[in-house]
């Protein structure tokens, strides 16, 4: 049997692996590394942990990551804690001849400035939004990073481009969280509260968003099923794309707090949209079926309500 370490174990897309791995437990041994088992800020405890573990497969998750005003006001520590991190993670999966390393990007990296549905081919054509620069410029990094291992040694180091993830195991804190688990978390407040479900932003801006289980899902086909090393997008088809004001209605209906939703247009909005194409993925697997976003939210918010207030806040 082989081993896949997965980084970023106990995150959105490690939980949401863990949730479909025995789908997989003919086959592979699942490690799930977080920070408390590994500090990949450091050469040398990621270089034995590695050692230790002999893997086949490594599926990079891990990032310091987080929504949009996080990343305007930390821009050093998202620029230096993931360039450490993916450094080390590469340098080792290398180091122990891994078959194959899978590297978690993100749509918000892409340019701002482009033209839309955006491709594969797009990434380096100009400058991220300036919003989440460091992480982007941090990310891309990792794209030239995997590459070069595949050119000068031959390595098999894929890149992959989810658009925004959503799902249990999330985290929701309201300042540092993505839009999606900051939003559910804030319209369970106000319930409580009884006051204002306050949406920062206008609520135009449109996002493509995956449930984390579809996302664990393609990722694993990427491992068993993808034979190429350039980078692919994963991502639900640009029809379903919706705007951050349909996403909070959904939220706020599912709490029956519709009434009380208020946009607080004094706050930024961040990139309009970053709409990207999924046509390479669905070349290769056309009948790849999605959770309605409809779906995932339920399911979302139904975890949540299960957990709370025991979740990451």
């Amino acid at each position: 049997m082989k081993t896949i370490i997965v980084t970023g174990g106990t995150g959105l897309v490690g939980s949401a692996i863990k949730q479909i791995s025995c789908n997989f437990a003919d086959k592979y041994n699942f490690v799930y590394l977080d920070s408390k088992t590994c500090n990949l800020l450091n050469y040398e405890d990621t270089l034995q942990y590695f050692i230790q573990q002999k893997p086949n497969f490594v599926i990079h998750l891990a990032a310091n990551v987080g929504g949009l005003f996080k990343n305007m006001e930390h821009p050093v520590q998202m620029l230096e804690d993931n360039l450490m991190i993916n450094i080390n993670v590469l340098k080792c999966a290398h180091e122990v001849k891994v078959e194959k390393l899978i590297a978690c990007l993100s749509t918000c990296i892409f340019p701002d400035k482009v033209s839309y549905p955006i491709f594969e081919k797009d990434l380096h054509l100009g400058p991220p939004h300036f919003s989440n620069a460091s992480y982007a410029y941090a990310k891309r990094i990792l794209e030239t990073h995997c590459n070069s291992y595949n050119s000068q040694y031959g390595d098999n180091f894929v890149c992959i481009v989810p658009t925004n993830i959503y799902g249990s195991h999330d985290n929701f804190n309201l300042q540092d969280a993505h839009v999606i688990p900051a939003l559910i978390h804030k319209c369970h407040l106000a319930k409580q509260t009884n006051s204002k479900f306050i949406v920062s932003g206008s609520g135009s801006p449109l996002r493509q968003f995956i449930y984390s289980e579809d996302l664990a899902n393609m990722i694993m086909w990427t491992i068993n099923e993808y034979n190429e090393k350039s980078t692919i997008i994963l991502s639900p088809d640009e029809k379903d794309e919706v705007t951050i004001e349909f996403v909070a209605r959904k939220i706020a209906k599912e709490f029956n707090y519709e009434e009380f939703i208020e946009f607080d247009t004094t706050k930024a909005d961040g990139q309009y949209k970053k709409s990207v194409s999924n046509q390479k993925f669905r070349h290769l697997n056309p009948n790849f079926e999605f959770t309605s976003f409809s779906d995932g939210i339920q399911k979302t918010i139904s975890w949540f309500n299960q957990k709370y207030p025991n979740i990451r806040k």
